[in-house]
């Protein structure tokens, strides 16, 4: 694998991020916002969607799960939130690598929730990893909650990423962290048109055989490439009050991690 480090350009960190007045939704439908079929969509599919992101990356995403969780080995969080926490599995490794004291996930997907508990309760983790039904935009947190918070590809599918972000870094406290790992778009050859082939036409089969919901892995290579990545994305975070912000690149920029501070 190759990676990179880069820091936020002088020029990037004053652009303005303006929101697509067309977001990109699974399911097209004018009567529901994007909010209400991301919550559809992962409910359609919790039950294959650890298999399906094991398979579809080559269990790869398992090692990109582990190199986001270290950005946070030396801030050594003991109270984290994990938003957009789905079936649970970036948390999960957090406490195996960090440890800390507690980890609250967050969900708009009931679905996705509920497997995340069974998996709790298999592992008898009850005591360290609370996950809870709530909007990763509008959190029930207080100012200042949290040491750390972590999202694994989950801010493509904010309605408003820069509510999202600011309501993030709010309930976090000062000098804490925010690491987010999310799909990006490589620019080199040939891994840019392979990519591009993979998700327009591999994935969207796969899906629909094996999650029976084809708009769900249509949706998500659609999302990534509406998505802001690399500067344009720390930009953002920059926007809303992040400092000190960094992205760092994975897999020939299949997947970027972005850390950010309060």
């Amino acid at each position: 694998m190759v990676y990179g480090l880069s820091t936020i350009s002088q020029s990037a960190q004053f652009s303005i991020f303006a929101p697509m007045s067309n977001p990109v939704t699974p399911y097209q439908d004018p009567n529901a916002t994007k909010k209400e079929q991301v919550a559809t969509m992962f409910n359609n599919i919790s039950k294959t969607y650890d298999f399906l992101n094991h398979f579809m990356s080559a269990g790869i995403d398992v090692i990109w799960r582990k190199i986001a969780i270290n950005q946070l080995k030396s801030d050594k969080p003991k109270y984290i939130l994990d938003v957009a926490t789905g079936t649970g599995d970036l948390a999960f490794e957090a406490l195996k690598i960090l440890k800390p004291e507690k980890i609250v996930g967050v969900d708009i997907s009931r679905g996705m929730l509920d497997i995340a508990e069974q998996k709790i309760v298999k592992r008898g983790l009850g005591r360290k990893f609370e996950v809870r039904l709530g909007d990763s935009e509008k959190l029930l947190f207080e100012d200042g909650t949290f040491d750390a918070v972590t999202v694994a590809y989950g801010v493509r599918n904010f309605e408003n990423l820069e509510k999202g972000l600011s309501d993030m870094l709010r309930v976090m406290k000062p000098g804490g962290k925010a690491v987010i790992l999310e799909f990006s778009k490589p620019k080199g050859f040939p891994v840019k048109q392979l990519y591009n082939f993979y998700f327009r036409f591999v994935t969207p089969t796969i899906g629909k055989i094996f999650s029976k919901d084809s708009s769900a892995y249509t949706y998500l290579p659609e999302s990534v490439q509406a998505f802001p990545s690399g500067e344009e994305f720390l930009a953002v975070m920059h926007k809303v009050g992040y400092r000190d912000t960094k992205y760092r690149p994975l897999t020939f920029g299949i997947c970027s991690i972005y850390t950010g501070l309060k």
